[in-house]
């Protein structure tokens, strides 16, 4: 009878401790997944003088940071404006708590620094949205700026 009882009372903790664990480690395996990736700041307007020299046009940037611990790996994601222009991640992986700052103008790419390799500005410092896709075109995020929404007309 005791060895019953002791039988049932092990196999009832541990359906107990079963159930509590699972949401837990079903959490860490979805968390495990998902990607932490964001557009964590934005320099819309270029510093300094505005003479589309590639000095000024690499004043202009977009950083994007992955907040987890994982390496994220962007190839095929892409960057873009309310207009079109868009800049597409070549082969580069983000580390874990990390950022990359992606300048619009010339320039040698790095591990903290990418360039679009354009002669013009992109980002409308009146209003624009910039929008980070994955490789499978889904919206991973968007920080927009300004009231109103214009096309056209950059700087």
């Amino acid at each position: 009878m005791t060895v019953r009882r002791l039988a049932a009372a092990a196999l009832a903790a541990s359906a107990v401790v079963g159930a509590v664990a699972l949401p837990a480690s079903a959490a860490d395996h979805a968390r495990r997944h998902e990607p932490r990736v964001e557009i964590s700041d934005v320099q819309q307007h270029s510093t300094g003088r505005d003479d589309r020299s590639n000095r000024s046009l690499n004043r202009e940037w977009v950083e994007v940071t992955n907040t987890g611990r994982r390496e994220v790996d962007l190839d095929g994601w892409t960057l873009s404006d309310e207009d079109g222009h868009t800049y597409t991640f070549d082969g580069y992986r983000l580390e874990g708590r990390s950022t990359v700052r992606i300048h619009t103008g010339y320039g040698r790419d790095s591990e903290t620094d990418l360039y679009q390799d354009r002669r013009r500005y992109v980002w409308d410092s009146r209003a624009d949205t910039a929008t980070l896709r994955n490789d499978r075109d889904r919206v991973i995020d968007e920080v927009s700026w300004g009231g109103e929404r214009r096309h056209g007309g950059h700087h």
